[in-house]
């Protein structure tokens, strides 16, 4: 599906795919568990999903003459961070505009963690003191323009890489990867469980898993606390990159899957719940996840398997797409583990 897009190589290759034994046991065993770790997945500061993203976009900014990668996130942004490493590994300068998306406060929020490593590899950091939104925002657009009129060479990159033209091809290559590990496996994955915010990650996976059927077995878990505005943006996104990839048919409305029961009590403010999932997973498997994305999808699929919601015998895919380091700038709730 995606042999026509350049691809600019920024990964180690196909992410592993690991049996989460314990964890399905705990939760009774009738669902077997399996994590898909984009956590793993690169060696350009601790990697995560944003790079699957990036390698199709960064292509397009080369042959834009582009000299500076643009783009906006939260105060702890796992987007931004990888960003500013792709942006030191192919040689370009990094504007980052880290907004106050997060109702959270901690001494050292905006000094540990993501925004530390972006400020590590030379990226410029503005802090913009304004809310959450997934849309395109004012900030964003002035630091463009800015670089303009200091003599750059700006490529804009939307915050999670996500209403970009390219945005969803990433997770197209996602779906088409998973197949052919399915192949190797000997078995298919009945559902694959996502963290949904921005919107690219999910929709690349629909485009890619409606090849072969699966598009409403993509189960993605709100943890952005906008859901209408999330699942709008997610069919948008779907139907351009279907439409790029050459899909041959029309993503519905009610092809995106979006349960919405996780994402309080705010964006990036983990709940007991949240933080339940987070040491469940780390205590059982070992495996982090952080308070902002992936401990909320850990906690909407613990949660589903434990209410039903996937018949027995189910083989539950979960991407873990990365963003432990978030996790430094929550350190007083986990200080005693």
């Amino acid at each position: 599906m995606l042999e026509k897009f350049e691809r600019y190589p920024l990964t180690f290759g196909p992410t592993p795919i690991e049996k989460l034994g314990r964890l399905s046991a705990h939760l009774g065993g009738e669902v077997e568990i399996f994590a898909k770790r984009e956590d793993c997945n690169s060696g350009l500061a601790f990697g995560g999903n944003k790079l699957r993203k990036l390698e199709y976009i960064v292509p397009d900014a080369i042959a834009a003459g582009a000299d500076t990668l643009v783009t906006i996130g939260g105060v702890q942004s796992n987007h931004t961070r990888q960003v500013a490493a792709v942006a030191a590994k192919i040689g370009m300068k990094c504007r980052l505009v880290q907004e106050s998306w997060v109702p959270f406060e901690d001494a050292v929020y905006d000094r540990v963690g993501n925004i530390l490593m972006s400020r590590v590899m030379g990226a410029e950091v503005e802090l913009v003191d304004d809310g959450f939104d997934i849309g395109i925002r004012e900030s964003w657009e002035r630091a463009i323009e800015d670089v303009k009129d200091r003599g750059g060479h700006p490529y804009p990159i939307p915050a999670g890489a996500s209403v970009h033209k390219f945005g969803g091809l990433g997770f197209v290559g996602f779906a088409e990867e998973v197949r052919q590990q399915e192949a190797d496996l000997g078995f298919r994955f009945d559902y694959i469980v996502v963290c949904t915010v921005t919107g690219s990650t999910h929709a690349g996976m629909v485009v890619g898993f409606a090849k072969d059927g699966r598009e409403r077995n993509v189960i993605g878990i709100d943890a952005s606390g906008t859901p209408e505005q999330t699942h709008a943006q997610v069919l948008d996104i779907a139907r351009n990159t279907a439409a790029l990839v050459e899909l041959g048919r029309q993503i519905s409305a009610d092809d995106i899957v979006l349960k919405t029961e996780y994402a309080y009590p705010a964006y990036g403010v983990p709940s007991t719940e949240t933080n339940d999932a987070i040491r469940l997973c780390a205590r059982l498997e070992g495996m982090m996840t952080d308070p902002v994305y992936e401990g909320k999808s850990a906690q909407g699929m613990i949660d589903l398997v434990r209410r039903g919601f996937f018949p027995a015998g189910s083989k539950v895919l979960y991407a873990h797409l990365g963003g432990v380091p978030a996790i430094n700038a929550y350190s007083y709730i986990y200080r005693n583990g």
